[in-house]
């Protein structure tokens, strides 16, 4: 995984390489089998898949489900396990991005699922072996017995593409069944992985993200943070999950306060706006001689798109 170090030396003329390539995104499980329509009063549940952490929305036919529960769910690489987190409230996600849950995991599939666990050790070890003689750049990130087919995942990290032909033979006379190689992004690695953020969290993406939203610049820029690349980039190398989460509140808030630069009249003198916190809901104004007051955002008013004092 990269580390911040890595970009320690990146200028703020620079600093778009820690920007999401979007070639990277949402590539470990891709949608889940989508549906065309469903009841007004169906309940929507969201699902997480254990090995990935990328959550989906589902639905199922039968009783309602409780969170925590474990259900069998059509994914892009087959059906597999997943556990409910809950059901979704509000504005329900488009039904071609909703899933039919195909029934409620049995204790056999639990058992098998701990099974494949152990497997999944010896595998990754394996595999990495294998990746070592082969002296292939790549970094072996999970591998994954899929529930109810005889098909192995491996996800891999690498700069450029790589030729695995021959890892995949050596694979196969291994393993004795599918082999399947996906190469994913620094991101995706990060929400497998897991960690600790800055904050002391757990990464967004591994621990509340339903799907790796692009981040940009622009969003670091209008919430008026420095331009810091170690400040502003997470332990995978791109730009924090967060920014982007608290970008709708900023420009919510600017949207009600009036704008840097902008000049109001208050006791008939001509003050500009100079500095706005939308935290801490505080205008800053300066006037022409230099005298600077800091007033509530509550004490300003738009009328036909104009601002003025209460």
């Amino acid at each position: 995984m990269s580390n911040y170090n890595e970009y320690d030396n990146i200028e703020d003329d620079d600093i778009s390489a820690l920007e999401d390539d979007h070639r990277e995104q949402d590539i470990i499980t891709g949608d889940a089998a989508g549906i065309n329509s469903i009841a007004p009063d169906t309940p929507v549940y969201r699902l997480r898949l254990i090995y990935s952490h990328e959550t989906f929305p589902a639905v199922y036919r039968e009783d309602s489900l409780t969170a925590n529960s474990m259900v069998i769910v059509p994914t892009r690489y087959g059906r597999d396990l997943a556990q409910v987190i809950g059901s979704i409230h509000g504005k329900l996600p488009p039904a071609s991005e909703i899933a039919w849950i195909v029934r409620t995991a049995t204790q056999e599939d639990l058992d098998k699922t701990c099974k494949n666990h152990k497997l999944e050790k010896e595998a990754f070890e394996i595999c990495k072996k294998k990746i070592e003689n082969h002296k292939l750049e790549m970094k072996l990130v999970l591998v994954h017995y899929l529930l109810e087919e005889p098909k192995i995942l491996f996800f891999f990290t690498a700069e450029n593409r790589v030729d695995f032909r021959e890892l995949v033979k050596d694979l196969v006379s291994v393993f004795k069944m599918r082999i399947e190689l996906r190469q994913i992004g620094v991101r995706d690695e990060a929400r497998v992985v897991g960690g600790l953020g800055v904050c002391g969290r757990g990464y967004c993406c591994h621990c509340v993200s339903d799907k790796l939203k692009p981040v940009s610049i622009k969003m670091a820029k209008d919430q008026k943070l420095s331009l810091n690349s170690v400040k502003i980039s997470g332990p995978c190398g791109r730009l924090l999950c967060c920014l982007f989460y608290e970008y709708g509140f900023y420009c919510e808030q600017q949207r009600n306060l009036p704008q840097e630069g902008m000049r109001i009249t208050y006791n008939n003198e001509s003050w500009r706006v100079t500095e706005v916190n939308p935290i801490a809901e505080q205008v800053k104004l300066t006037a022409d001689d230099g005298r600077v007051m800091s007033l509530e955002a509550s004490q300003f008013e738009r009328t036909d798109n104009y601002w003025h004092i209460k």
